[in-house]
């Protein structure tokens, strides 16, 4: 059940009994993009142990393979999941099924493995069909306002953009940096056309359940899916949507704004989540067994 006012609990163990499976959120859960939560992940590991199945989702904007690389290096172990969906993998099926061709991307060059193997091709602004927006070139220089006159011009246009990444902002370590998702907002202010993928919204969930049924040999109910994020407009709204119960970690991209990040104020909390529409099964500041 969700609520305004969710349980504080004290540890995944608590609620893992109830639930067969957990899509857990990545960024802001599992790590903050300089190193892993070591709590988290073994708290992924010993759910893991007990019979549980654990597929990451993630709105990072590049396919699966990637991100299993760029995990482990921050010391996010195999032991701690079962397969990973990301925005990009759908951002790839929505591309590849678009009639459009000349895709510009806009983004960093880490970003780049998205394309391969699609029928599209990269091209300059001039010849762009599609705008396909990873991120910001410089996140920790520059911001969504520096693209407006840029953006203008493609909407102008009529241009589509695909969004890869509704993030609007993450931590990187202390610090917060622009996701795809602040270029999104941007272009729809102006007046561009903009289809979003990722969390919240559907296609990356039906793909995270058609990756637990794969796992489990069979299709799980809803009611079996536990849901684990720090995000409000991404995790726990995506989640509420999909009806999944959801653990709200408080801790992460939220922090400040629930009195102690370590030990969060369950008033200030149950208002938020009121003003936002929004519930939550449980809570707890940081991922752990």
């Amino acid at each position: 059940m969700r609520s305004v006012s969710p349980d504080l609990v004290a540890g995944l163990s608590v609620l893992a009994p109830r639930y067969r499976a957990v899509l857990s959120d990545v960024w802001g859960v599992v790590h903050n993009g300089v190193a892993a939560f070591r709590p988290a992940c073994e708290a992924l590991e010993a759910y893991r142990a007990t019979g549980g199945i654990v597929v990451l989702i993630t709105n990072a904007p590049r396919p699966a393979e990637p991100i299993r690389a760029q995990i482990r290096a921050l010391g996010v172990r195999t032991e701690a999941y079962d397969d990973i969906v990301t925005s990009g993998d759908v951002t790839r099926d929505c591309l590849a099924s678009r009639a459009e061709r000349g895709i510009v991307h806009i983004g960093p060059e880490r970003d780049l493995t998205l394309y391969d193997g699609l029928p599209g091709r990269l091209v300059d602004d001039g010849a762009g069909e599609i705008l396909s927006v990873t991120g910001l070139f410089d996140d920790e220089r520059e911001t969504p306002e520096d693209y407006r006159p840029r953006l203008t011009a493609f909407a102008a246009r009529g241009v589509p953009l695909v969004c890869a990444n509704p993030d609007i902002v993450v931590e990187r370590g202390e610090t917060l940096v622009w996701c795809a998702g602040a270029l999104a907002r941007l272009y729809e202010e102006i007046g561009g056309e903009v289809v979003m993928l990722g969390k919240p919204f559907r296609p990356i969930y039906d793909a995270a359940r058609t990756r637990i049924a794969r796992i489990a040999g069979e299709s799980l109910a809803t009611r079996e899916i536990l849901a684990i994020g720090d995000g409000l407009p991404t995790d726990i709204r995506g989640a509420d949507a999909q009806d999944l119960d959801v653990l709200f970690v408080t801790g992460g991209i939220h922090a400040l704004d629930f009195g102690d990040p370590s030990h969060p104020d369950p008033a200030l909390v149950s208002a938020r989540l009121k003003s936002e529409g929004l519930g939550a099964t449980a809570m707890m500041a940081r991922l752990g067994w």
